[in-house]
């Protein structure tokens, strides 16, 4: 199994939030959205990522996105990281069957039961646009996030950027 790559239509998926809340990538079709796979709740470098992309929540959000974050920690384990970190963005979990979410995006660590350090960015038809495997002890921070959103932009679009 391997990293979706991009022109692949995202799988679609429900997943818990809270413990009696559930979302579905579906329900963000319109809007552009960044994926993030993360290995668990309360590692350093899982920190380290989160926390940067909730200090750039606002710049995702002027580009049009938003941002999901997933991993196999349950609801609770989520409740508690969300709150310890002050992240304003929503945490899936892919719990329960253990990482069917992640597997469907190539991304599942069979062999320690966790995922890979993956993002993804959606297009607004749910179109993979972007995708990228880290290495699980490296924070991949942002810069391919926003160089792609910035490339799905309208004027973007409309050809005011160069060919690639």
């Amino acid at each position: 199994m391997s990293l979706l790559p991009p022109g692949t239509p995202a799988p679609d998926f429900t997943l818990s939030c809270t413990a009696d809340q559930r979302l579905s990538l579906s329900e963000l079709r319109g809007k552009l959205v960044v994926l993030v796979f993360y290995p668990a709740d309360f590692s350093p470098v899982c920190g380290d990522q989160l926390a940067l992309y909730n200090e750039l929540h606002t710049d995702f959000h002027r580009l049009g996105a938003d941002i999901v974050a997933i991993s196999v920690d349950g609801v609770w384990c989520h409740a508690a990281f969300r709150e310890a970190r002050h992240l304003h963005f929503t945490l899936l979990s892919d719990f329960e069957p253990k990482g069917a979410v992640a597997k469907q995006y190539g991304v599942y660590r069979e062999h320690d039961g966790t995922t890979e350090r993956a993002l993804f960015v959606l297009d607004r038809e749910g179109i993979i646009r972007w995708s990228y495997l880290s290495p699980v002890g490296v924070n991949p921070g942002a810069d391919g996030i926003l160089e792609a959103l910035e490339a799905l932009q309208p004027s973007a679009a409309a050809g005011t950027r160069g060919a690639s």
